[in-house]
């Protein structure tokens, strides 16, 4: 039979860490059918594409997006199909969709991903009408998915659904039968292909909506008897636990080190947020590789941070920044709803006087560096003000950066806009986290901080790294593992049939051009968000690929951009199980005592 797609003269890499050679591929029913060294028969094959000069790689995984509200609304996913990604993973951060009702989920979600509750919420109550994982898993089997999706199941909604909002957000232990409840809620979950459990410990995220405003999720409230129990059920079954350590002490990252070894027991398969060269604690990225080793190679876990492979760059708007959490005045300001009370807050003398003071107290410095000469303005109706930051600013006017910052944002509120780089400024500590066997790349956050995060093309900003390095004669890992590391490699750690291109493989796969891999990926630009009518901010450089295909079919294609069936009909991504989490359900043998 004819191939439906041959794919000719390309540089092969096929997500392991080898590769580059010339090759030319045939897929047909959505498989790869063969991988030539010489040229295959065109005859009766409706799409030959010459990727003469380009390399044809796996399409490439997002390990932790936040994209659950908008893959129901919007399911195409477009700002990630458009730069390689064929595979994303929600369900992150506590947060899933899977079974409480619409409201919990929302309220979940929307302050903590900065994706406005007015959208979210009638879409959630419209769209979800599942309240368990088989419906769930329903639903998407259904759905026209873009991009092929995997899922955690997040504990804080588990918490809620168990013990109800009021409970799960209090300082309440749940009781022996709401424990077993979500531990029997935790094993449907995997049941029906959920990867594994997500969890959080940092209580710089808050709760939306009327009825828990502001409160920490409710995963912040469990003890450790709670977390082991759920952890038990993972490492009984070989699944995921996704985790974030406290963001300002960080003390407990040593309690989630000694619940993934593997001492006289199967470890837990562990990915915790997260690898950064922060800005605030430039000696950081030795603790993550260092604690990586610890994890992996000391106490026998199979551990893995993840990590950005780009700046942590981020833009702002006003008085809404995430960071304020951080420190017990900038709380103050995030506790409060009302935008008149906000800017009305910051122009009180005494409150001045208290932000600045908290801002320099060394003990609570997490993400943020709280640098206000390292926090430039991108836009203003005061054209003259673009450019500089808030340091030079208060110096032309005589005033403090934090008085010039918040006069500034009182005259203009949201029209001011600026932004701030966390860390991942050191491009040779990035090439050290890259290459480190205890990271993951693939930590983008899509589909969340609509306005300020826009690391879509993450892929494409690693094999940026790698290739400027080739050029300037010191490569730090080569373009094949390069690859590996955003494609089979996360594949492979998962359990999921996505990032490799070997005949019988799924033919999820990209074609790219390395000229292409310009300055341009980090520019940032504005795009709409499909149905739901939302701006967001992206990066975008539409030179570096030719064309993403999903399942075998052609989903975009530089030029010509997306084909019209994307997000409208089945056929393109599926919703993807652990293969490795429902064996274990039928694994003997097991020991559940040294669990």
């Amino acid at each position: 039979m004819p191939y439906q797609i041959i794919i000719k003269n390309a540089a092969y890499f096929d997500g392991s860490a080898q590769g580059g050679e010339i090759r030319h591929v045939g897929i047909n029913d959505g498989r790869i059918d063969a991988v030539s060294l010489s040229p295959l028969d065109e005859t009766g094959c409706p799409e030959v594409i010459d990727a003469s000069g380009k390399w044809l790689t796996p399409g490439f995984i997002e390990i932790h997006s936040h994209y659950d509200a908008e893959v129901i609304a919007a399911p195409a996913l477009k700002e990630s199909v458009r730069h390689g990604v064929t595979t994303v993973t929600v369900g992150s951060c506590s947060i899933s969709m899977v079974l409480a009702d619409a409201e919990d989920c929302s309220d979940l979600f929307t302050r903590v991903e900065a994706v406005p509750r007015e959208y979210v919420l009638p879409i959630l109550q419209e769209r979800k009408t599942w309240n368990d994982a088989a419906g769930y898993r329903a639903f998407y089997n259904k759905h026209p998915l873009g991009p092929n999706l995997c899922s955690f199941l997040g504990h804080s909604e588990l918490r809620v659904a168990v013990m109800g909002l009021e409970r799960a957000t209090s300082k309440v232990t749940p009781t022996e039968a709401e424990l077993q409840r979500m531990e029997q809620l935790l094993e449907e979950a995997l049941d029906a292909g959920c990867l594994g459990l997500s969890v959080m410990t940092t209580r710089l995220d808050k709760m939306d909506g009327d009825r828990a405003w502001s409160s920490p999720l409710p995963s912040t409230f469990a003890n450790w008897k709670e977390f082991s129990r759920l952890f038990a059920v993972l490492r009984k079954r070989n699944a995921i636990m996704q985790g974030a350590p406290d963001a300002v002490t960080k003390v407990n990252v040593f309690a989630f080190l000694w619940q993934a070894h593997g001492w006289f027991r199967r470890p837990l398969k562990s990915t915790m947020l997260t690898a950064l060269d922060l800005k605030s604690q430039p000696m950081l990225h030795r603790f993550t590789r260092f604690s990586g080793w610890i994890a992996n190679k000391l106490l026998r876990g199979n551990f893995r941070w993840q990590t950005l492979p780009a700046p942590f760059l981020l833009n702002l708007e006003g008085l809404n920044v995430n960071a304020f959490e951080e420190f017990g005045a900038g709380e103050i300001l995030r506790n409060l709803k009302d935008p008149d009370e906000i800017y009305a807050k910051v122009n009180d003398p005494q409150f001045r006087a208290l932000f600045k003071k908290h801002v320099k107290a060394i003990f609570t410095i997490g993400l943020w560096h709280r640098d206000f000469s390292d926090c430039w303005v991108t836009a203003c109706p005061d054209a003259s003000m673009v450019g500089k930051n808030f340091e030079q600013l208060g110096r032309e006017r005589g005033v403090d950066a934090v008085d010039a910052y918040f006069d500034i944002a009182s005259q203009y509120r949201d029209a001011l806009k600026w932004q701030t780089c966390y860390g991942n400024h050191r491009p040779e500590v990035m090439h050290k986290l890259l290459a480190s066997e205890w990271t993951h790349p693939g930590f983008a956050d899509s589909g969340a901080h609509l306005r300020s995060i826009a690391q879509y093309n993450f892929p494409l900003r690693l094999l940026k790294y790698v290739r400027d390095a080739q050029i300037a004669g010191k490569p730090f890992m080569s373009t094949a593992r390069g690859v590996h590391r955003v494609s089979g490699e996360l594949g492979d750690w998962l359990g999921i049939d996505a990032g490799h291109i070997r005949v019988g493989d799924r033919a999820d796969v990209v074609i790219i051009n390395p000229e292409g891999l310009t300055e341009a990926v980090d520019e940032f630009t504005e795009a709409p968000m499909d149905v739901l009518g939302l701006q967001r901010v992206v990066k975008r450089n539409d030179e570096a690929v030719e064309a993403t295909i999903i399942n075998g079919r052609v989903a975009y294609r530089r030029g010509s951009e997306f084909v019209a069936e994307l997000g409208k009909e089945q056929g393109f991504g599926q919703f993807l199980e652990s293969r490795e989490v429902l064996e274990r359900q039928q694994a003997q043998g097991f020991n559940p005592a040294v669990a």
